[in-house]
């Protein structure tokens, strides 16, 4: 195919430049296999390749310049060359060149590098850069920038708790000056500030405020032991009730803030809720409330449900009434079974201290309890009017659902009950609800509970 003169001149580049790629770029010809086999029987490739891969030697090093290194990357996962060909070609064996590749993705150019000791931060002055010898204080600077970027997104994450994807000059001056005041032992000043765009007088305007006294500190003293007196149940605007209820004259925002400075959060947790319907027992009633839940005065509508408590112990089950004029519990049972007795004796207690002449509109949902002959005869015997939710629309009495909402949130979830027995969580139970009538502040009732708002009316003595 290939004459004696064109074989002879590919062999003559070949050997001039010593690279079977090179070769084949300026000739134009010939394939790899045909150019290698002219070499095997020129009778050549040993004594041509054998110096290819003797160490330490001016042709060959042990460790080639990072150039090298560079070009077979290029050539074998960007240009798509054989990794054997490449390897043939340079010297190197394959392994080698994966060594390399994966170094460069880790490390970048500087992991390439003849010195392999180098890390940043340790490169030191030596003799000066010569041709072969590359200058390495712009790579120097180049990895302690990097270096630096890396440190401050870690102190976005760790000190200001903020997303990694946050734009760190969008930040306050004050957590430019928190993550400074982290780094700069580690760094000069000037180059933070430039990192965050901060200007020098405004960093120590920041430092300044940080060393005035805490002009909150009296209220912060007196947040703390409200926010645990509470049992950790009370978040900033019943905080801030109870503040105001003291004549403490304080902004609901500074409240949220130094509660949020403190760490005190109201942990809320959800989960499954009690059903109780099993069936049409018993023709339904209309839904006379219609999600009106306001009423202008005590035992006019009352709405009734139940819920459920799992424990370790067992399951236990709450069931409530709450008047819609201020939330007040008229009366409720507690029961291990949630059964006919569990509603039925908790009306029966709520119509015996009715005052004479009330009757109030009494609405739930399309449980079986509420549609059982035993509730049904003593909803007639006291001559009190029945109200019902539709199927499975739990928002037809969503102030109940609200009740038992807030009720599990502040006492029972995130809490850990191994160990406690059910008749102890049955005190536990009750006397939260007592004091949910006597003592827990409601915003909309003015910062009192609906107990001190009937006394407040004059309704209760």
């Amino acid at each position: 195919m290939y004459s004696q003169e064109k074989i002879d001149t590919a062999l003559k580049v070949y050997h001039q430049c010593r690279s079977v790629s090179t070769t084949i770029r300026v000739l134009g010809y010939p394939t790899r296999r045909a150019l290698y086999t002219w070499i095997a029987n020129e009778g050549s490739v040993k004594s041509e390749r054998k110096p290819l891969k003797l160490v330490n030697t001016a042709e060959h090093p042990q460790n080639p310049p990072v150039e090298v290194k560079k070009d077979a990357i290029h050539r074998c996962f960007e240009l798509g060359e054989s990794i054997k060909s490449v390897s043939e070609d340079i010297g190197y064996t394959r392994a080698s060149i994966y060594s390399w590749r994966r170094k460069y993705l880790h490390g970048g150019i500087t992991a390439l590098m003849n010195d392999k000791n180098i890390k940043p931060g340790t490169l030191t002055e030596s003799a000066p850069p010569t041709a072969s010898t590359p200058d390495l204080a712009p790579l120097q600077a180049q990895i302690r920038d990097m270096q630096m970027e890396i440190d401050i997104l870690k102190e976005t994450m760790n000190v200001l708790k903020k997303d990694p994807g946050i734009d760190q000059t969008a930040l306050k001056n004050r957590e430019k000056a928190v993550m400074i005041d982290a780094l700069k032992s580690k760094y000069s000043l000037p180059d933070l500030l430039k990192r965050l765009g901060l200007s020098k007088s405004s960093y120590y305007c920041q430092e300044a405020i940080k060393k005035k006294p805490d002009k909150y500190s009296d209220i912060r003293n007196r947040i703390l032991p409200l926010f645990h007196e509470n049992k950790q149940r009370y978040g900033y605007r019943r905080i801030y009730g109870l503040l105001k209820r003291e004549e403490c004259t304080i902004s609901e925002k500074v409240v949220r803030q130094i509660m949020r400075e403190e760490g005190l959060i109201v942990i809320c947790k959800r989960r499954r809720k009690y059903h109780s319907y099993q069936g049409e027992i018993s023709p339904a009633v209309p839904n006379k409330i219609e999600r009106d839940f306001h009423a202008d005065k005590p035992n006019q509508k009352w709405l009734t449900d139940i819920t459920e408590f799992a424990l370790p112990a067992g399951k236990v089950y709450l069931s409530v009434l709450v008047d819609c004029f201020d939330g007040l519990l008229p009366g409720w049972t507690i029961s291990t079974p949630p059964d006919f007795v569990l509603v039925n004796t908790m009306l029966d207690q709520a119509i015996s201290h009715l005052p004479q002449g009330d009757r109030p509109l009494i609405h739930s949902d399309r449980g079986w309890h509420y549609r059982w002959p035993g509730w049904i005869e003593r909803m007639e015997k006291a001559g009190l009017e029945r109200s019902m939710s539709k199927k499975g629309c739990s928002p037809d009495n969503a102030a109940c659902e609200d009740l038992f909402g807030r009720l599990k949130n502040e006492m029972f979830y995130c809490q850990d009950w191994t160990g406690v027995k059910i008749s102890e969580f049955i005190d536990i139970l009750n006397n939260y609800l007592l004091w949910y009538n006597t003592k827990r502040i409601k915003t909309s009732l003015g910062n009192m509970s609906p107990w001190e708002y009937r006394q407040s009316l004059g309704m209760v003595a």
